[in-house]
């Protein structure tokens, strides 16, 4: 680690305070803000403030969401320490947690989990499959999650709480909001509206958005070793998606309910990103476009609540059960220039439908000052698969039917206990234990004629995490935790050409999962004019699942031969880090806030292979005036991204390091006019101040993807 960026991220800690995880400032008498406390239920199922959590988490509130506009939620994950992006567009654009990323990281939707073991595990499933103004909050825990929610929450977890109808049992109420938003970058349009509506014991909601994007421009300039002479377009950065969301609960009692929701969405045209090889003047290089020409996703759950069981066994209880359909198609083109004149193409055409059945049983009980709570969760996906690849241009072409991952089952079962104790008014304690069986299996597959194969694992783990107050305003947080991540089907049974053309994937059925163990210390301070956080964390995954060479090479075309890798697991990948944020008010209306993240990574059995995903150093922040008459708003914000040298990127023209990076952006907001309860508002962002060449992206890409040009977004909104 650098002395020189631990040194600079104290300084920037020691006068700022959170910029998220509080709810919107309400104006006092003496020109002060008062802030209502930040709530979440994702780090301990219970719901409670963020300042008395023992866990690391941050929260993205609705008034957060509702003056940032963001095209992705992952926008906001700038602005939150510990946090990074990977991807670009409106549609791909994933979270980074202390710089694990992909299937590391457990999305979720109101608690119910929406990664599938069919995704790459570096990409891991989209944000987008909820829709932005239908979300409340979102939750983000860093730090292992496992115990909780079972595999893959091995980095933390993301939560996407929507909006919810009223759930009272008597009265009548109909709110919503309308909106629509433009952005430069790429011609963005999103119309969006939601109405929600109580009558006697019945409520419902009801949620639509559609947004059409096209491919925007990167700005002319120079990024590490790769010279960009001109503005050029990203290919495939665009997409046309569509989110619904139907939902009806009837309120049993005063204390339970019913509720079913149906969400559904569609995308058409999406893409990984890149930019022709003639506008990098690379005219010899490989051209790799990676597209979903559609994939659509449908789910249905089912849920019951009840918050006063009053029994022995529970006070209260939540029983989930859900189904998703998700399909879609992925182009995966490679043009490989073979002389003069001429060129070789390979193009894969897949097909996947994964279906997945789930359920949740938790309930919760009190006994003294101790919480209990427990339950059981299970999952089974079912994935069918079809590929044909074409050759053409090395020869006759040719056609093979083989799937490069068979159909296949992905099964998983698990129970959990967790004890929350109060051991005094200024200590909490709380401790957990999950217990978890996953299975993966092959089945019968058309043109394929690899054997059957079957593979368990059993896995245990377990967490604890402390808080105690210092002062009233003053809280000590540790946390020890392990966590826990099985393979998925692609890492098993894929067998084919790997994404962005890195090599030839071999199939490995025998992973043993990965397993994490996590240490957080930290301190957290509020005032009235000052809040403060900052955390350091060391987290160790053992039998980490990479991908490494074998020797061998296949052939792909008459000449052209591609190096074999396989998933294997090596002994020991470690993350440390420091996070911090931090949120001042100066008064009569104005506040500063800043946000700092130092993350190192090393392969501890081989300290010299490069394995960070991510930049290992940022730091932003922003100045920003609130009229008091609450009438409208201005801001200004920078963020710094040093260079990353810890990064394998020897296949992307970019190369080594990393380089560092400055973007600016200014927002603005005002409240044009209320009429009875119906409020009007509009935002505007001007993004990447400078016009600046940079790149979001994962730095182990082998393709290079810039972030967009100077752009503008412009969103209007109605609520009642």
């Amino acid at each position: 680690m650098h002395s020189p960026r631990w040194a600079l991220a104290l300084l920037v800690v020691s006068g700022t305070t959170p910029l998220i995880a509080q709810e919107s400032p309400r104006r006092a008498a003496r020109d002060t803000v008062v802030e209502l406390p930040a709530m979440t239920v994702t780090a301990t199922r219970d719901l409670r403030e963020v300042f008395r959590t023992p866990t690391p988490v941050s929260v993205v509130d609705s008034t957060t969401l509702a003056r940032r506009a963001p095209a992705s939620i992952t926008d906001l994950f700038l602005d939150l320490p510990g946090l990074d992006v990977n991807g670009v567009g409106p549609s791909q654009s994933r979270p980074i947690i202390r710089g694990l990323l992909g299937q590391r990281i457990l999305l979720l939707q109101d608690g119910i989990r929406m990664n599938n073991s069919r995704r790459e595990s570096d990409f891991g499933e989209i944000p987008s499959l909820v829709g932005l103004e239908a979300l409340g909050r979102v939750e983000v825990v860093r730090g292992p999650t496992s115990v909780l929610y079972g595999t893959d929450a091995i980095g933390g977890a993301v939560n996407l709480i929507t909006r919810q109808p009223s759930t009272s049992i008597t009265g009548s109420s109909v709110h919503g909001s309308f909106g629509y938003r433009y952005q430069s970058a790429g011609n963005s349009q999103r119309p969006f509206g939601l109405v929600t509506g109580q009558v006697g014991r019945l409520n419902w909601l009801a949620f639509g958005s559609y947004r059409d994007a096209t491919d925007y421009t990167a700005p002319a300039g120079t990024f590490g070793k790769l010279p960009l002479p001109n503005d050029s377009k990203v290919q495939d950065s665009g997409v046309k998606d569509q989110n619904y969301a139907f939902q009806l609960g009837y309120g049993l009692t005063a204390n339970s309910s019913l509720h079913a929701r149906y969400d559904r969405y569609t995308a058409d045209n999406a893409g990984f990103g890149y930019v022709d090889n003639a506008d990098l003047q690379r005219p010899n290089d490989p051209t790799i476009a990676i597209r979903y020409p559609n994939q659509g996703v449908d789910r249905l759950s089912l849920g019951y609540t009840n918050r006063g069981v009053r029994s022995a066994l529970a006070d209260r209880i939540d029983v989930t059960t859900y189904y998703v359909d998700n399909t879609r198609r992925l182009t995966f083109d490679i043009t490989i220039p073979t002389g003069p004149g001429s060129q070789g193409q390979i193009g894969i055409r897949n097909f996947t439908d994964l279906q997945t059945f789930g359920f949740r049983i938790e309930a919760g009980k009190a006994i003294g000052n101790v919480v209990l709570t427990y339950g059981f969760d299970g999952f089974h996906d079912r994935s069918n698969n079809t590929d044909t690849t074409t050759t053409t241009g090395f020869g006759p072409p040719s056609t093979d039917p083989v799937s490069k991952t068979p159909n296949a089952s992905f099964r998983s079962l698990g129970g959990f206990l967790q004890s929350d104790f109060h051991l005094a008014p200024r200590l909490i304690l709380i401790a957990g234990l999950r217990v978890q069986d996953i299975k993966a299996s092959t089945r019968s597959t058309p043109n394929v004629t690899a054997p059957l194969v079957s593979h368990s694992n059993a896995t245990v783990v377990g967490t604890v995490n402390t808080e105690y107050l210092l002062s009233d305003n003053l809280s000590v947080i540790g946390t020890v935790g392990r966590g826990f991540r099985s393979a998925n089907l692609i890492e098993r049974f894929f067998n084919g050409l790997a994404p962005e053309g890195g090599g030839f994937q071999v199939r490995t059925p025998n992973l043993k999962p990965e397993t994490s163990l996590n240490v957080d210390v930290g301190l957290r301070y509020r005032s009235q004019l000052l809040q403060l956080e900052a955390f350091a964390f060391r987290n160790e995954i053992t039998d980490a699942i990479v991908l490494q060479p074998t020797g061998d090479s296949t052939a792909i075309g008459p000449g052209q031969y591609a190096q074999n890798f396989s998933n294997v697991n090596i002994g020991k990948l470690r993350y440390l880090g420091l996070e911090a944020s931090g949120r001042v008010v100066v008064g009569h209306g104005f506040s500063t806030a800043a946000n700092v993240t130092v993350t190192d990574t090393k392969d501890v059995r081989d300290p010299s292979n490069p394995v960070a995903q991510s930049y290992g150093f940022r730091v932003g922040g922003e100045a920003r005036y609130d009229h008091p008459s609450g009438r409208f708003w201005l801001a200004y914000g920078a963020r710094h991204n040093g260079e990353q040298k810890d990064v394998a990127n020897s296949q992307s023209p970019i190369g080594t390091p990393l380089p560092a990076f400055t973007v600016m952006t200014a927002r603005a907001g005002a409240q044009l006019f209320r009429a009875g309860r119906t409020s009007h508002s509009v935002t505007a962002t001007l993004d990447n101040v400078g016009n600046k060449l940079y790149s979001e992206a994962s730095s182990s890409s082998a393709l290079f993807r810039p972030s967009p040009g100077r752009n503008v977004t412009l969103a209007y909104r109605m609520d009642f």
